[in-house]
């Protein structure tokens, strides 16, 4: 199953790739990933933290697979053990002009789980909308 969403940015790639980097600062401006720590190179493993609907947080550690500055950000993460419930999370960001920017935001998720996480995908769904537009405002207002 795909899940993707979208946002248009007005800033240029590197103002948002700058806060989508910048891991610390995620607790002031995410209402869905409200934390990541590691290192932001392709292969490394992260601990990325999801605030819920609920009120929950839920932390899990991916593998970073892709790591292209104004680029791409890509990590897959695995619910237990692989094939179980799989995740790869990405963002694609596309120049749209000099001064605005393409958020693709989504995931790709697979295994024999995933025909019963309906009520967890929906809040993905909702997480990333939220996620997008708390980048927008932070991305503009920077």
């Amino acid at each position: 199953m795909q899940l993707r969403t979208e946002v248009e940015i007005d800033a240029p790639p590197r103002e948002v790739w700058r806060v989508l980097a910048d891991f610390r600062a995620y607790a002031e401006w995410n209402p869905f990933i409200t934390a990541i720590s590691g290192d932001l190179q392709t292969g490394s493993r992260i601990a990325v933290t999801l605030g819920t609907t609920q009120g929950r947080q839920w932390t899990f550690k991916p593998t970073l697979l892709v790591v292209e500055p104004e680029r791409e950000l890509r990590w897959l993460g695995h619910l237990w053990i692989k094939g179980l419930f799989d995740g790869e999370h990405f963002f694609s960001l596309h120049e749209l002009d000099r001064n605005r920017t393409r958020v693709v935001h989504g995931e790709d998720f697979r295994g024999v789980l995933l025909k019963l996480m309906g009520n967890t995908l929906n809040d993905a769904a909702r997480g990333f909308v939220g996620m997008n537009q708390a980048l927008k405002r932070r991305v503009e207002q920077s």
